[in-house]
């Protein structure tokens, strides 16, 4: 049976500078770092559940929660950054933290740090689970998703305010009215 509907535009997200492919690990797994997800001028960003991992696939700052953590975001920044995006695109986090009792006050003191340097207002929706990950000496863990306009909807906007001096009248509007 032919296939009569239009198939979503997707494709892996990667940022090897920073973090290897999940597929390259001596036990392979299955999944991609994240997906990109462009729907009807919308590109929406799923990262999959990221930690203190380097470019070779190796746990980095054992012993050391903090840096862990650290390291975790900057991951997920260098993900998000390879799509032309940031954390203020971010509209939900999930953490995972293998022991939420002895970890959640310092991770939960990290992410208010971090999160204030990158000058997020709102924060994003979020949800802390303590899990079993999958490495054994994994200690936390971070999915994102962040949700911002594609390159081509940032295009047709750009086309539609050029071609209708309503659209550009309305667009100039609510630029001034988000700054003040």
């Amino acid at each position: 049976m032919k296939e009569t509907r239009t198939r979503v535009s997707k494709k892996a997200i990667h940022a090897p500078q920073v973090l290897n492919e999940a597929y390259s690990y001596p036990c392979p797994s299955s999944f991609s770092r994240g997906l990109r997800i462009d729907i009807k001028g919308v590109a929406i960003l799923l990262i999959s559940g990221t930690a203190s991992v380097d470019e070779h696939g190796r746990t980095v700052h054992v012993g050391d929660f903090r840096a862990r953590t650290w390291r975790t975001y900057q991951n997920i920044t260098a993900l998000l950054e390879s799509e032309g995006s940031s954390w203020k695109d971010v509209v939900r986090t999930t953490c995972y933290l293998r022991d939420i009792e002895r970890d959640y006050a310092a991770f939960n003191e990290i992410r208010t740090e971090f999160f204030q340097q990158q000058g997020l207002d709102p924060l994003p929706a979020s949800t802390g689970i303590q899990a079993i990950l999958c490495r054994p000496d994994l200690l936390v863990a971070i999915e994102a998703m962040a949700i911002r306009e594609s390159d081509e909807g940032e295009k047709a906007s750009q086309l539609d305010s050029k071609s209708n001096p309503m659209i550009s009248s309305s667009i100039g509007l609510d630029a001034k009215a988000d700054v003040s």
